[in-house]
């Protein structure tokens, strides 16, 4: 994404001019900042398509079954299906990808947070049989610059060690400034 600042100083006419008492007549400066879309994905939604491969941004045609098994498929637990409805509800935003021929999700990853100063990524998966090709770059890729235009810029994600290499080229970085994540835990402490 691009932004191009653009500023236009010129007399108003009378009509409209803003009239302050202790000032004379003054010129209106205007600044404005234009979003331009000159983002560059890895693969663009016409090589998915090109593929085989539909992006949704919405879980209304979302299998939770078949994602269910991706999860399962990558590690994760398995979910009571209820409850992915549920977190999906909450979800400020999500993608995944879907394989056109076997109509199932093969990638998936989605967002939460407060909707303007911060995001956190969960259940960024890629079905085994689909990794490798781009498409979990494609999902991630398309989730942080959705985050990023609605302004929202401190995003983070928890990672598995083993695949910490695959966000460092999307922008992200293990402890920036020091800054140490915390967990809650319901463990009970040693005595």
């Amino acid at each position: 994404m691009l932004l191009h600042s653009i500023t236009i100083s010129t007399p108003l006419p009378p009509s409209i001019r803003f009239k302050s008492p202790n000032s004379p007549k003054k010129t209106l400066k205007i600044s404005a900042q234009i979003l331009t879309n000159t983002t560059k994905f890895s693969i663009s939604d016409q090589d998915l398509e090109s593929r085989g491969f539909n992006l949704h941004k919405s879980f209304s045609e979302l299998n939770l079954d078949h994602l269910n098994s991706v999860f399962v498929a990558v590690g994760f637990p398995k979910r009571d299906p209820e409850k992915i409805r549920i977190a999906l509800e909450h979800t400020d935003s999500l993608l995944w990808i879907e394989h056109l021929k076997t109509k199932k999700p093969v990638a998936f990853a989605r967002a939460t947070g407060d909707g303007v100063f911060n995001a956190i990524i969960w259940d960024v998966v890629v079905d085994p049989s689909y990794q490798g090709i781009g498409l979990g770059k494609a999902v991630m890729e398309r989730l942080v610059e959705e985050l990023l235009q609605k302004g929202i810029s401190n995003i983070a994600l928890y990672s598995e060690p083993r695949v910490i290499g695959f966000y460092r080229p999307l922008g992200f970085a293990a402890d920036p400034d020091g800054i140490r994540g915390m967990v809650y835990s319901r463990k009970q402490k040693r005595k």
